[in-house]
């Protein structure tokens, strides 16, 4: 995989300053760089590295100083960091997962399989199963019943679609991700001790042991375009509607989605982040990792949570919160700040006591 620097440049909508004929092979750190690499040094402490590698062109920051590094080139880029999508994009060599069916798929004869789609080594297409164009199913997947990929979708190895689930567009699945699984919904014949400490804030909870009875998850998932799922990340199907995943919606790893929850356009969802049945997550929010959502909750629009929040009541739009429980991060950091002068405050009434308990006796 070769480009020119002018290839590159053209592609990303940046600027080449130097010898824009240079072809370079791939990218990497400046200190390990190769003389056909392009070294990724969008900021200036990264650039301080690039005389320990062997560079020649480097993707830099606007108003860098190429010339000053030695290099006979840079690609210069106004948000170098957002250029690198891009730039990653053209140079990733991808998973060599061939094309075609391979013989040890197996895919069921009411499935409609698109034009151009690579089926992969022992995975399975269910009946009546829907795979778009130009779509990429990976060794070990499965796609359940009546389950639809839209075109241009990529199933990592080991990607689980359950019955019933709608993809759009250009879905990405990382390997183990798991979709449309049943909501963990179970009930008792009588109140249990859960519903009792949620209605009693805790007042009351334990009672008699009682057997849990499964509620079906009769819905699927939906999904829509542009949307990339990480490895071993699950969603649940709904009890009755169908869990739903906006446009553009970005997951990291070990993610977990309950049923029924709605998740609006362009959110992100890092790892290890849960969101727990029938909540709302308005458009454009960021989770951050290890995020707790507990459930029927309303999340406005553009929320940030930092990492480890847990989020135990509704948050309106633009929000910043942090902490257990979740609050605004500002008050969050003066409430840390009181604890860290706790002992302190304790060794100074400490102090008092003793001087007025001294006083009294020398009266």
């Amino acid at each position: 995989m070769k480009y020119s620097l002018g290839e590159i440049a053209k592609a990303l909508g940046a600027t080449v300053h130097g010898d824009e004929t240079l072809v370079v092979t791939g990218v990497n750190e400046p200190a390990a760089c190769g003389p056909d690499q392009l070294a990724m040094a969008i900021k200036p402490e990264f650039a301080e590295t690039l005389a320990d590698g062997q560079a020649q062109a480097a993707m830099m920051w606007d108003g860098a100083d190429w010339r000053a590094f030695g290099l006979k080139a840079a690609i210069v880029a106004p948000r170098p960091r957002f250029a690198m999508a891009g730039l990653s994009g053209m140079m990733d060599p991808g998973q060599g997962y061939g094309s075609g069916v391979h013989p040890s798929a197996v895919v069921d004869p009411s499935a409609k399989i698109g034009a151009n789609v690579t089926i992969g080594p022992l995975a399975v297409i269910g009946p009546e199963a829907v795979i778009g164009d130009n779509s990429v199913i990976g060794p070990h997947c499965h796609v359940g019943w009546n389950a639809r990929l839209g075109a241009g979708a990529v199933l990592h190895s080991g990607v689980k679609i359950g019955a019933r689930v709608t993809i759009g567009d250009r879905f990405v699945a990382q390997p183990g991700a798991a979709i449309g699984g049943d909501g963990f919904s179970f009930v008792t014949p009588e109140p249990s001790g859960v519903e009792k400490a949620r209605e009693s804030l805790g007042a009351e909870g334990a009672t008699d042991a009682q057997q849990w009875a499964r509620i079906h998850s009769l819905g699927g998932v939906t999904i829509g375009n542009d949307v990339e799922i990480g490895a071993n990340s699950c969603i649940d199907r709904g009890t009755v509607r169908d869990t739903f995943i906006g446009n553009g919606v970005k997951f990291d790893n070990l993610v977990q989605i309950g049923h029924n929850v709605v998740i609006e356009d362009d959110c992100l969802i890092c790892a290890q982040t849960g969101v727990a049945g029938s909540s709302k997550i308005g458009r454009g929010t960021v989770l951050g990792g290890q995020t707790g959502i507990s459930d029927n909750l309303n999340i406005g629009e553009n929320v940030i949570t930092g990492g480890g929040t847990v989020v135990l009541s509704n948050i309106p739009a633009g929000r910043v919160m942090l902490g257990y429980p979740a609050m605004k991060m500002e008050t969050h950091i003066e409430v840390y700040k009181g604890l860290r002068r706790l002992p302190r405050l304790f060794r100074d009434v400490s102090l008092l006591r003793k001087s007025v308990s001294n006083g009294e006796s020398n009266t």
